[in-house]
């Protein structure tokens, strides 16, 4: 069966006239680069608006990362314990600086580290702890901060996909140390890139908003005391980053909705299970995922893509990639790799709309009926 409709959209940023607006006025006023006043009044509002202690704009969330645990003291010999299961972007910081990344695998209901494998892993050479948020799925924030503060653990939270979830009725990325964010082009809101570094801790944010500027003294010219980093964002990204907070709500919204079809529409699948939240969180879904067990994704992908609906896979555990496969085996992350194989990412772009999940979950059902 054929099914043609409109162009559905993956992760595509949503971008209107009043963000059109607000880089152009930017642009009118000469502030294209750093200096200016929208990265201090966009780093304002999306302090508010998360709840935060305070926050310092950056270049990307991989920057921000690589800037937290510099700041926390990261080096060589040192250990930061991190899921298998996420984006690569994650764990590279901490072998910018040396140290070592350590592997837990992921719970099977809802894809976030599991805390008892964390436990196991924790050794002398332990610096800290990287939890990530998946898909906008909180991680069990409880029991991963009472572990650290037990430890003299630090904790990093991975919220690059997870604006607007909550645990505990607190925003995710401000209840370890540090929270990270970013601001690529497939994210709830963009800049086109840019990342955000939310802290407990605002002397230790000024010392990083310092660095990022490569460490210059403002009092004294063009001197630098410390090696810093080039790590700032423009006032053209920021100037379309306060737009989309205006709209932030919205998307939300949208994507809400979006995982409030999927589960309704495709609920009734025989073998087929949903990413899941803890009770005391209230996730907001970055992108809706599916675990089929036992079926090949690639082919299902496939089937999609000939129809006009653009997926793509769980992210593959960070073991498969030569870097890090010294780190284990596939038998030491059975849940990692089963989520992999079994995985896959659904439209979540806010530039469809509900009409169009609708039509994606008939030509899943379609496509499913046609392999069976």
């Amino acid at each position: 069966m054929s099914t043609m409709f409109k162009t559905i959209h993956l992760d595509a940023p949503n971008i209107s006239e009043l963000e059109k607006r607000y880089v152009t006025r930017a642009l009118d006023q000469g502030f294209v680069s750093t200096f200016g006043p929208y990265v201090p009044e966009f780093e304002e509002k999306f302090c508010h608006y998360i709840g935060a202690q305070a926050t310092v704009a950056v270049q990307s969330g991989t920057a921000a990362m690589h800037m937290a645990l510099h700041e926390l003291g990261v080096g060589p010999e040192d250990e930061v314990i991190v899921p298998v299961l996420t984006f690569i972007a994650t764990v590279n910081p901490i072998q910018y600086l040396g140290a070592q990344p350590v592997f837990v695998d992921v719970d099977t209901k809802t894809w976030t580290m599991d805390i008892n494998q964390i436990k196991l892993k924790i050794n002398k050479k332990t610096k800290g702890i990287i939890v990530v948020h998946l898909y906008g799925h909180s991680c069990n924030m409880d029991a991963v901060m009472e572990l650290a503060r037990k430890q003299g653990l630090f904790v990093i939270e991975d919220a690059t996909q997870s604006l607007g979830s909550y645990f505990q009725r607190r925003h995710t990325g401000t209840m370890g140390d540090f929270g990270v964010f970013s601001f690529n082009g497939n994210k709830t809101i963009t800049v086109g890139g840019g990342g955000m570094l939310a802290g407990q801790n605002k002397k230790s944010i000024d010392h990083i908003r310092f660095l990022v500027n490569q460490a210059r003294s403002d009092q004294n010219g063009y001197f630098h005391p410390e090696i810093g980093f080039n790590y700032r964002m423009t006032n053209l990204e920021a100037s379309l980053g306060l737009a989309q907070l205006e709209r932030v709500d919205d998307f939300l919204a949208t994507k809400k909705r979006f995982s409030e079809i999927y589960r309704k529409e495709l609920s009734d699948i025989a073998g087929l299970h949903f990413q899941d939240s803890f009770p005391q969180s209230k996730d907001m879904s970055w992108l809706t995922n599916i675990f089929l067990k036992k079926r090949k994704m690639e082919d299902l992908q496939k089937g999609l893509m000939k129809r006009g609906v653009p997926t793509r896979r769980v992210f593959m555990p960070l073991t498969e990639f030569p870097m890090y496969q010294e780190q284990g085996a596939k038998k030491a992350f059975l849940q990692a790799y089963a989520i992999y194989e079994s995985g896959l990412t659904l439209p979540g772009s806010t530039l469809n709309v509900p009409e169009d999940i609708l039509q994606v979950c008939r030509v899943i059902k379609e496509e499913l009926n046609r392999e069976a």
